[in-house]
């Protein structure tokens, strides 16, 4: 399992949240998968309360499931918890882009246009896994520009189930017309333009659409 620095005042049910929401989506923790908590306990140098509550938090949405007396197990791929998480982000997104087009501040605009410039750069060297990071830090920005992040926060525990899909199916032809949109996004945003940015963003949030049959064929074993 992969762990990440904890953040400072991150509470370790927060952090256990995090880092084990993160290995679903990496699929370190594939569908189908035991956790113990007492394994990730000591992975995480927590208690064992901390990471329970993580799972249990995790179970409210339906990525963990908990068995009583027997242990946790990463739920298999459910593609309509898949669609709905598709649906409720492309709601948000749409709604949060205008807002930022109509009243971003000049540092909002710096720090997504310096996340462009790393898109561009990991894009040019081949790097899929870190252009995914930096395409999800992207929309984070939006969030925090348009005074959102208790949406953004909202969003994130449930489109868990997206963005593993998602992480199954990116390509590099995919990337490019991803960083291409978020280029327009971003034009309109500093242009102050939110019509522009809303389409764009539309746009952008219908290439997310990801093939089931597809996904089913390459990773079987992901599905119950």
């Amino acid at each position: 399992m992969f762990l990440e620095a904890k953040y400072p005042h991150e509470s370790g049910r927060d952090y256990a949240v995090r880092v084990i929401r993160d290995n679903i989506i990496s699929l370190d923790l594939e569908p189908g998968s035991p956790i113990s908590d007492r394994e990730l306990a000591a992975e995480m140098n927590l208690s064992r309360t901390p990471v329970r509550e993580a799972l249990l938090e995790l179970a409210k949405v339906k990525i963990v499931e908990i068995y009583p007396q027997r242990g946790s197990v990463v739920v298999w791929i459910d593609y309509n918890l898949v669609e709905e998480a598709q649906f409720v982000r492309s709601i948000l997104e749409v709604a949060v882009v205008q807002i930022v087009a109509e009243k971003a501040a000049e540092a909002d605009i710096k720090k997504i246009s310096d996340n462009m410039d790393l898109q561009e750069f990991y894009l040019e060297h081949d790097a899929p896994e870190k252009f995914l990071s930096l395409d999800n830090e992207f929309h984070r920005l939006l969030f925090e520009a348009a005074g959102r992040m208790q949406a953004y926060e909202m969003m994130q525990s449930m489109t868990v189930h997206f963005d593993r899909v998602r992480s199954m199916a990116v390509s590099s032809v995919k990337e490019q017309k991803w960083m291409a949109d978020h280029r327009k996004i971003l034009d309109a945003v500093k242009n102050h333009d939110p019509e522009t940015a809303k389409q764009w963003m539309e746009k952008h949030m219908s290439r997310y659409q990801v093939d089931e049959s597809a996904v089913r064929a390459k990773y079987p074993q992901y599905f119950k």
